[in-house]
């Protein structure tokens, strides 16, 4: 998920992608636990993920104030 899509999603939809996205790096690791894990590369793309939205949330707080 690039930046740019990221920055048109409103702040309901940006939360709602952020639980999604923990989730799935929850079952990631479980599956990476047990030796399950078909693609240990998905992982990485997550947490990144993860933090370009989290990136994207606080700055939208910070230009809120």
């Amino acid at each position: 998920m690039k930046s740019s899509e990221i920055r048109e999603l409103s702040p309901a939809e940006l939360n709602a992608k952020l639980s999604d996205l923990k989730t799935e790096l929850f079952n990631l690791r479980f599956q990476h636990a047990v030796n399950q894990l078909d693609n240990p590369m998905r992982l990485k793309v997550v947490k990144k993920d993860i933090a370009r939205l989290k990136t994207i949330i606080r700055e939208n707080e910070r230009k809120a104030q």
